[in-house]
């Protein structure tokens, strides 16, 4: 309790000396916290972004079928899958696509895009499609040439609602050209190039029609009803799937490239913390050294009373751990308040694409134990290592010195 009165004495006896190392400490962390909540909360609309609006928590397929899309290459055995997934407790919704390469051609112009057979009723479960739609309106089972394509490729094709535009697409097995007129009902737009541009669907049964695929399909998307199961690669939902020809994927393997972009904030943030870090510890050892310095007759004469070697050294690390307490709680009421305002206004990154997701709605900071238990502990042991070299410096004093470099 004495180190701890005169550790408090000795901070308040300069405070234009300690104020900047207390502000250094508390802005620090303050930051870190801040920083943290914001990559947390833009991993959160990312991974929201890439899973709800078209890809699903995961999807399942024939092996092979990703690298090269042939439209032969359907799920194996795909009444039974349905029936499996059917009696799946943790899988909240469903539904069956076709996917293929095939030409939009229109009066003026055509673009090669990948063309999705979708059931309209169970589609609304997964995806978002429905929601982004600018003009006209979502595919009806009773239209079944019905087309939705993006905004980019409409104005590409220089068509609009009720234009006609005549789909080609190469059959399963033969090879052989498929060709239909279809009537654009619907203009969506996901703010993404690539969606926008290079994607169009049509009703399931069309396009299993013009594939000549029969019953079957290329994809099954699904949702799980714990978030946490799409991001676990030891859940056994993924073995159960991949058999017998097909292969079940979370999101992260279906999207590798958003998988690396949120392991690379999390370094970012790893960086960040470090050089924050070191700050604020260059920033407490000049304080303390400044401190020993001014005080160097007042720790001769300490020395030449009997005070022990560790009883010096004690004295600077316990001002130093007095200052990082106050720069603690300063800096964790600050750090939460700025977090906690930026997650009610939220951030605007709305249109900013990182990889191939797009932002569609504000980053919101998540506050988190982490930021508030782990980082200041860090920031404590970062300031205690900071004043280990002032305290053994203190401690190494002789009075002789001591008053040697007073005078």
């Amino acid at each position: 309790m004495l180190l701890i009165k005169l550790g408090w004495r000795n901070i308040l006896r300069n405070k234009k000396r300690m104020l900047p190392a207390g502000l250094a400490i508390a802005v620090g962390l303050a930051a870190l916290i801040a920083l943290d909540a914001l990559v947390v909360g833009m991993k959160e609309n990312m991974i929201i972004n890439a899973t709800n609006t078209f890809l699903g928590h995961g999807q399942i397929h024939a092996k092979g079928f990703k690298q090269t899309f042939e439209a032969d290459n359907t799920i194996k055995d795909l009444k039974k899958t349905v029936s499996r997934l059917n009696s799946e407790e943790n899988i909240k919704a469903y539904t069956i696509r076709t996917e293929t390469v095939g030409m939009l051609s229109s009066a003026l112009n055509l673009e090669t895009v990948m063309i999705f057979g979708i059931n309209p009723e169970t589609e609304k479960n997964i995806s978002q499609i429905e929601t982004v739609i600018t003009k006209g309106k979502f595919l009806e089972k009773s239209n079944q040439n019905g087309l939705l394509i993006g905004e980019k490729l409409s104005r590409l094709l220089e068509v609009n609602i009720g234009d006609r535009i005549v789909i080609t697409m190469a059959q399963a097995e033969t090879g052989e050209l498929s060709q239909e007129l279809f009537r654009v009902s619907g203009i969506f737009k996901f703010s993404a190039k690539e969606m926008d541009a290079k994607i169009a669907f049509i009703n399931l049964d069309k396009s299993r029609k013009l594939l000549g695929i029969g019953d079957n399909a290329h994809e099954i998307a699904f949702k799980f009803n714990k978030l946490s199961d799409m991001d676990d690669p030891l859940l056994n939902f993924w073995s159960k799937y991949s058999d017998s020809g097909n292969e079940a994927l979370p999101w992260t393997e279906l999207l590798p490239g958003i998988k690396a972009a949120i392991s690379m904030s999390s370094f970012t943030t790893l960086i960040m913390g470090g050089l924050l870090f070191a700050i604020v510890a260059l920033v407490v050892m000049n304080t303390l050294f400044m401190s020993l310095f001014e005080r160097m007759q007042e720790f001769g004469i300490l020395r030449a009373i009997g005070t022990r070697p560790f009883r010096m050294a004690a004295m600077i690390l316990t001002e130093a751990g007095v200052l990082c307490l106050l720069g603690i709680a300063a800096g964790i009421a600050l750090g939460l308040a700025l977090a906690g305002i930026a997650s009610v206004t939220g951030i605007d990154y709305t249109g900013m694409e990182v990889g191939s997701i797009t932002f569609r709605e504000p980053i919101r900071p998540v506050i988190s134990l982490k930021q508030v238990a782990l980082f200041p502990v860090c920031v404590a042991v970062f300031t205690l290592l900071a004043a280990v070299f002032p305290a053994i410096s203190a401690a190494r004093l002789t009075p002789a010195e001591a008053m040697k470099k007073r005078d």
